[in-house]
């Protein structure tokens, strides 16, 4: 317990030094993600795989923290999986080749001698699709650092529950880590993790559930646990893609039309979103540990399923790029284009109340003459802080 404490603390302190320092760098080379009016370093990520690969690595060299053979093999894939993510970072990767690269990833990790060949098929795919939900909540501030904490830490309870030791000491460095990266990371941000943070992450906590599990289902324990435990990713991503599909976008293409985008535009702030889906994700977690630790009945992973299927509902008829995110209409409304706006009258011929029209060109009568619409977007995303 001593010795996975002191390298908790190790990761949280070498992985904040390691996100502070490379910022300039990033700055000078260009490495940034221009979301923003100011650009924000992307190498978040490189010093996020570095602190807890770091810390575990000499964990098990040192024979302080061992991993064993199934964490090792985690660690393993998901430093290579966040170098093909560092790869998109610096040149841009299209997702057929970062959907391949992940897959042969989940296959070198999932443990075919407790699922079997036609298990370990379902959990690669189910891998690949939950590590993308999780990119998904990396490009906002603080979220992925948030729910990513708050799985690792109840990933760490279950793993030890089932006396994965390695497992679980690689789960308290992840979420250490993950700590140290938010003081860099917390809204308005300074580092953002890229693709490279965001799938390493992402990898760790899928494959880690798949290894907990595979080891616990002859325990009575079915799959409410991994749903539950990864509930807030899963949610985002059948969200994403269904609205999506509804307005007839491509699915792989990226755009601001994920929960934490959905809910800014509900009027909440930048702190706000990372505080709800922080929350959010603790519900969904004490949900699975309880019913890993058999504190709770399985059937409560339904309140936890029905609640996601109520958000992903409502959420996918939050308004984005300007269009209701569900129904056909919207589809042929982005189609359709767009009438030009009608020329303004002039001065000549009095309005239908009596009242003189403006003269063409004319700013209206009362209040501030309108700014164009990119100057004004630009505007309020530069105060939103992302």
């Amino acid at each position: 317990m001593l010795y996975g404490i002191l390298a908790a603390a190790s990761a949280l302190l070498v992985t904040a030094v390691l996100t502070a320092a490379v910022r300039v760098p990033a700055q000078r080379l260009g490495i940034v993600e221009r979301r923003r009016m100011r650009p924000v370093p992307l190498l978040g990520g490189v010093a996020l795989v570095c602190g807890v690969g770091g810390v575990a690595w000499l964990g098990e060299r040192s024979g302080v923290a061992p991993l064993g053979e199934e964490a090792g093999r985690l660690l393993l894939a998901g430093a290579a999986v966040g170098g093909l993510g560092l790869i998109g970072d610096l040149w841009g990767l299209p997702w057929v080749p970062r959907v391949v690269g992940v897959a042969c990833a989940a296959a070198f990790v999932v443990p075919y001698e407790e699922v079997g060949v036609l298990g370990g098929a379902g959990a690669v795919a189910w891998i690949v699709f939950v590590v993308h939900g999780f990119k998904g909540l990396g490009r906002p501030d603080g979220v992925l650092g948030v729910v990513g904490v708050v799985t690792a830490f109840g990933l760490s309870v279950c793993a030890a529950a089932e006396v994965l030791d390695g497992l679980a000491a690689l789960c308290s460095v992840l979420a250490a880590g993950l700590t140290g990266f938010l003081m860099q990371n917390w809204p308005p941000a300074r580092v953002a993790l890229g693709e490279c943070g965001a799938l390493f992450v992402g990898f760790l906590l899928a494959g880690g559930v798949v290894q907990v599990y595979a080891y616990a289902a002859g325990h009575g324990v079915g799959i409410g646990g991994p749903f539950a435990l990864t509930a807030l990713a899963t949610a985002d991503a059948v969200l994403v893609l269904l609205s999506r599909r509804l307005v007839g976008r491509e699915p792989w293409r990226s755009g601001p039309d994920h929960l934490p985008h959905r809910l800014r535009r509900l009027g909440l702030t930048p702190v706000g979103v990372a505080v709800v889906m922080g929350v959010c994700a603790v519900a969904s977690v004490v949900v699975g540990v309880a019913v890993h630790m058999l504190w709770m009945r399985a059937g409560g992973v339904w309140w936890v399923a029905g609640t996601a299927v109520v958000v992903v509902a409502g959420m996918s008829r939050v308004r984005v790029y300007g269009l209701a995110a569900s129904g056909a209409q919207g589809a042929r409304a982005m189609s359709r284009p767009r009438r030009p706006d009608p020329a303004p009258a002039t001065g000549r011929f009095p309005a239908a109340d009596g009242r003189p029209r403006a003269a063409s060109g004319a700013a209206p009568a009362t209040g501030a003459p309108r700014r164009p619409d990119g100057v004004a977007a630009l505007k309020r995303r530069s105060q939103a802080g992302w």
